[in-house]
């Protein structure tokens, strides 16, 4: 793709190491150009690894007009979840350039991770997972009695390492029937002791995400155990976590290089099932990580992409059965020598 404009931050930032809340990057060839205001002068010119041409504007979208005339483009990709409306009417308003759609192209770009980028994703993982332990420790020792809102706090104290890096996203904490909602927002629920409790959570390092959900059982106590290896005091708890952790451990054990993404989706849904759960399943088996949490490839029953090495993305099946619970486990891999390596 030889002329490309964008807006999105990580987009901005995959292409020059730099980006802010207000820019916009034109690639004309072999000339980029990074436009932005005042504010952010001094940190792009500090910042920018490639050669870009910074320019400072009151208004963007003129001078990005003046970029494509002066330069006589006459066709330039854009993608257009990647602006709004108005925006969009604003750079090619008088203007003769043909702008022509590209869906996702940036994050398409992204699919294949360079060892220096999947290192940073496996720093954020770890530092991610002292978190989860520490999270743990503290269910047992003082987290009965604490609502989901409080927890969630707790959670993204222990996961930040009290500020020192961003979120990810907002950690998800659900007990018991909330925990039957895949992206269930915190509540005043109270934990309580034989609870289940599910725990999704990540952290960025130098901007790239990690992501990794616990569905924690009844018996805390035993706390040095793998995080993966639960109890539950109801057996019906038990024989769905059960099932959701043969279907997560399978799929990673089975996903090879070669693979389209709905092979590898289809081998832990496959096992859910069989089990009778099949309809309670209602999202696909993971999704990519990177600089966004969720970026190609997703892993779904419709996905065509073929896996290759060096390919990031989660691998996260789940049961969710309404008014009761939900059980969800969920680590991130990347693809090496045709197999997948939890990061």
């Amino acid at each position: 793709m030889k002329n490309y404009i964008l807006q999105n931050e990580n987009a901005i930032y995959y292409e020059c190491g730099y980006s802010c809340d207000n820019a916009i990057y034109i690639q004309l060839g072999s000339e980029s150009f990074f436009i932005t205001d005042g504010r952010y002068e001094i940190d792009a010119k500090e910042n920018i690894k490639n050669n870009s041409e910074i320019v400072i504007a009151g208004d963007l979208t003129k001078l990005a007009r003046k970029i494509l005339k002066q330069n006589k483009i006459k066709k330039i990709h854009f993608d257009p979840n990647d602006f709004t409306l108005s925006t969009y009417e604003n750079l090619t308003k008088k203007l003769d350039t043909k702008f022509i759609q590209s869906a996702n192209f940036s994050k398409q770009k992204r699919i294949i991770k360079t060892q220096e980028e999947i290192a940073l994703i496996k720093k954020a993982m770890q530092l991610g997972r002292k978190g989860f332990k520490k999270f743990q420790k503290y269910l047992l020792n003082d987290g009965y009695g604490k609502s989901e809102k409080y927890l969630a706090n707790i959670a993204t104290q222990y996961l930040t390492d009290k500020g020192n890096y961003p979120v990810s996203f907002d950690a998800i904490i659900a007990i018991n029937e909330n925990a039957a909602k895949p992206h269930a927002h915190p509540s005043e629920k109270i934990y309580k002791n034989g609870d289940l409790l599910l725990f999704d959570g990540g952290i960025k390092y130098k901007r790239y995400c990690s992501d990794r959900t616990v569905t924690f059982g009844a018996y805390l106590d035993d706390i040095n155990s793998k995080q993966r290896e639960q109890k539950f005091k109801s057996k019906k708890q038990q024989k769905v976590y059960d099932i959701v952790r043969r279907a997560q451990e399978t799929t990673i054990k089975k996903a090879r290089r070669g693979m389209s993404a709905k092979q590898i989706d289809a081998i832990g849904r496959n096992i859910i099932e069989k089990a009778g759960y099949g309809k309670y399943f209602v999202h696909s088996t993971g999704h990519g990580v990177g600089l966004d949490i969720h970026e190609y490839p997703f892993i779904s029953s419709k996905s065509e992409i073929i896996i290759e090495d060096d390919m990031v993305f989660t691998v996260e099946p789940g049961i969710y059965l309404p008014e009761e619970f939900g059980v969800r486990i969920e680590d991130t891999v990347v693809i090496k020598n045709s197999k997948a390596e939890i990061l």
